[in-house]
């Protein structure tokens, strides 16, 4: 029977060096495939599978679509695509971003939990929001082993933290505790699979983040439908919940916690404050030049109205700029500059 010889594991900011750390700690007799996402920027040049490979006795490589599964190797997810684990084989995919990150920690999980189950353990370390955490349960789900490093001592606790408060975690050790437990684990026989069956939900979330074309083509949504919008496509929204836990995935596939759909929609707001800030701006110019050619034409009737307008643009531009560079984050200031404007403007407050 075999032991519970995939290992995966997922990190965040602080990652590098608890992954060193771990890496440099495993047996050299680990029979087991291990899987790492570490999240990176989309346009970097990863060295983690060399700076791992220097110090783990095990071989370290880069995750290549395709190359079959073995034991006694790390396998390291690359930037800007998912990491994936079907049956014997690795996936290396550019599916849809969850929780804002591609690779990402919940990806690997739930792929884990898909083709091993109870074979699979997620280990989550050092990290800041949640990603990780719907992916450990999933592994739960499927009969897997739950590990979380102890958020006392990690470098960013809210990954360890939400694990701990959403999933039925198995062992909750310190970073030096983590190798050894995986060892132990390693050798110790797994359930069997058939008593923890894949459901249509976990099916239909593996399919779409691996771009399987018939769960693009199916048009299933797990969840319920909600009023909100994806802030990475702007698509329609389904709510997930899964006990106290809260997620949400479009259409398209991007998925979010709620703390990530929070953080994306900052960054949408943001995004659409600049695009703003820059219409007006140019329709200021616009304002400008039409004023110029007008006054050259003899136009003088129109050119104090053009000069109106591209003044009343450039002070609207000049509000929203305030607002994006609102260093304090709070609303109400933001919210008082612009009446303070009104105020100037008409002497009293225009609602």
């Amino acid at each position: 029977m075999p032991g519970h010889d995939i290992i995966a594991i997922g990190a965040s900011s602080g990652g590098v060096e608890a992954l060193i750390e771990l890496s440099a700690a495993l047996p050299t007799t680990l029979p087991a495939a291990v899987f790492v996402v570490l999240h990176l920027a989309p346009d970097s040049t990863s060295a983690l599978p060399q700076i791992l490979d220097r110090h783990c006795a095990l071989p370290v490589v880069a995750a290549v679509d395709g190359q079959p599964i073995q034991r006694g190797r790390v396998y390291v997810a690359v930037p800007d695509r998912h990491l994936i684990i079907d049956r014997g084989v690795v996936r290396v995919v550019r599916g849809p971003r969850e929780n804002r990150h591609r690779p990402a920690v919940d990806v690997l999980f739930r792929s884990a939990a898909r083709a091993y189950g109870p074979r699979a353990v997620g280990v989550v370390l050092t990290g800041a929001l949640d990603d990780g955490t719907a992916g450990l349960l999933a592994l739960k789900q499927r009969g897997g082993i739950a590990v979380v490093q102890d958020p006392a001592e990690a470098l960013f606790s809210g990954m360890p933290e939400s694990a701990l408060k959403y999933v039925a975690v198995d062992y909750c050790v310190s970073l030096a505790a983590i190798a050894p437990l995986l060892g132990q684990l390693a050798a110790e026989p797994a359930a069997e699979e058939g008593e923890y069956p894949v459901s249509r939900e976990m099916e239909y979330e593996y399919g779409i983040t691996s771009q399987d074309p018939a769960a693009l083509a199916h048009g299933a949504q797990p969840g319920k439908l909600t009023a909100l919008t994806c802030p990475e496509c702007r698509g329609p929204l389904w709510e997930i919940r899964e006990g106290e836990l809260v997620r949400f995935r479009c259409r398209t596939g991007h998925a979010f916690s709620a703390d990530s759909m929070l953080e994306g929609q900052d960054v949408a707001l943001e995004e659409a404050l600049w695009y703003a800030y820059n219409t007006l701006l140019e329709s200021a110019l616009t304002a400008d030049r039409l004023a110029r050619d007008s006054a050259a034409r003899g136009r003088d009737y129109v050119v104090t109205r053009f000069n109106e307008r591209a003044r009343e643009a450039r002070r609207r531009a000049a509000i929203i700029r305030r607002v994006i560079m609102d260093d304090k984050g709070d609303p109400s200031t933001a919210e008082e500059q612009i009446l303070e404007e009104r105020t100037d403007r008409t002497g009293d407050v225009a609602l």
